[in-house]
C-alpha cells in the first residue's frame, strides 16, 4: 500500500506528465506468484510497494520495531516507506504478491481520507489475516489484475490496471475498516495524529487554524505541525486544507446553495476571502467549479 503521502493537489498538466512517464514502463505494476515466476517479495523491497496474500507455509520479517509472522491467508503490506529486514521462509512458503511503484499509486489513489488512516494503520499492522469473505474477495482483486496484466495489447492498458488497483484499494480500506475505527497504538504521535484527523473531518467546515486544533488537543501548534509531518510527511495546514476542501466540493456540488451561502457557512469574513481560499485548495475559484459541472 500501499500509499506514500503525497502532496494533495495535482495540476492536470503534472497528471498529464507523470501518465506519460508511467506510460514507457507498464511494469509499474507486477503480479508475481512465488513458484510459478520462481521469486520471493523479498527481492523487491525499496523498488515497490509490495502486497503479499500467502497461500501456504510461513515468512518472517522485521519492521525494525518488531518480528512479524505471516502464514496461510494471511495478508501482508510493505510499504515503501516501511525498513523491511530479516526477511526468511518456510520451506513451503507460496504466496501471490502484486507489485506496485509509489508513482503508479500517486496517480491512481482514489481517495485521499481513508488512503491516510490505511497508511498509519497499515504502519503499524503490516500483517493482517483474512476471513473468507476478505479472502475470496482480495483473491479476486488479484485474478482481476492477472487478466488485465496479460492484455498488454490493450488499447488503455494503463488506465484499466489504474482502476482495477482504484477497486482493490477500496476493497483493502473496507477489509480494513473495523480494525481502523478501532485503532489504538502505543505510539503516541500516531496516536495525536489519528485523532487530529478526526477532528479536521468534524471542525473543518468552520475551523481551518491549526491552532484551534492543538488547542482541542492540548499541544502547541509547533508541536502538533512536529507530528504531522512526522506522520505523514506533511503539516498539519495541509490536512487542514484538504478536509476543507472536501466540504467546499460537497457545498459547491449542490446548486441549490448559492456562494454567498456557502461562505457564510463556512465562516470565512468575505466573498472574495472565500473566493481566493478555494482558487488556493481546489485550483478553481467557485465560479469556475460550478461552471465546469
Amino acid at each position: 500500500m500501499i500509499f506514500e503521502i503525497k502532496l494533495l493537489l495535482f495540476s492536470r498538466f503534472v497528471l498529464f506528465l507523470l501518465k506519460e512517464i508511467i506510460a514507457t514502463d507498464m511494469k509499474q505494476v507486477r503480479l508475481l506468484n512465488t513458484n510459478t515466476d520462481a521469486s520471493r517479495p523479498s527481492e523487491y523491497i525499496g523498488d515497490y510497494h509490495i502486497h503479499i496474500i500467502v497461500r501456504n507455509g510461513s515468512m518472517t520479517f522485521s519492521d525494525r520495531r518488531q518480528i512479524h509472522t505471516a502464514g496461510r491467508s494471511d495478508f501482508v503490506i510493505w510499504q515503501m516507506s516501511n525498513m523491511i529486514e530479516d526477511v526468511s521462509y518456510s520451506d513451503d512458503f507460496e504466496a501471490d504478491f502484486l507489485l506496485v511503484s509509489s508513482d503508479f499509486l500517486g496517480l491512481y489513489n482514489p481517495e485521499m481520507i481513508w488512503a491516510v488512516k490505511g497508511y498509519i494503520f497499515i504502519k503499524m499492522n503490516p500483517v493482517f489475516p483474512l476471513d473468507d469473505k476478505a479472502l475470496e474477495c482480495l483473491s479476486g482483486d488479484f485474478l482481476q489484475f492477472r487478466q488485465r496484466l496479460d492484455n498488454e495489447d490493450a488499447l488503455f492498458h494503463d488506465d484499466v490496471i489504474g482502476r482495477v488497483l482504484q477497486i482493490f484499494l477500496f476493497d483493502i480500506w473496507d477489509v480494513y475498516s473495523t480494525s481502523i475505527r478501532n485503532m489504538q497504538t502505543d505510539d503516541n504521535s500516531a496516536r495525536i495524529f489519528i485523532h487530529f484527523l478526526s477532528l479536521t473531518q468534524k471542525y473543518s467546515l468552520t475551523n481551518r487554524d491549526v491552532a484551534f486544533y492543538a488547542s482541542e488537543l492540548c499541544i502547541t501548534p509547533k508541536y502538533l505541525s512536529q507530528i504531522s509531518q512526522i506522520v505523514s510527511n506533511q503539516p498539519a495546514s495541509t490536512w487542514i486544507e484538504y478536509y476543507a476542501a472536501f466540504e467546499i466540493v460537497r457545498l459547491l456540488n449542490d446548486q441549490s446553495i448559492t456562494l454567498t451561502d456557502i461562505a457564510d457557512r463556512m465562516r470565512f469574513s468575505s466573498n472574495s476571502h472565500f473566493t481566493r481560499y478555494c482558487k488556493r485548495v481546489t485550483g478553481m475559484t467557485p465560479k469556475e467549479y460550478r461552471e465546469k459541472r
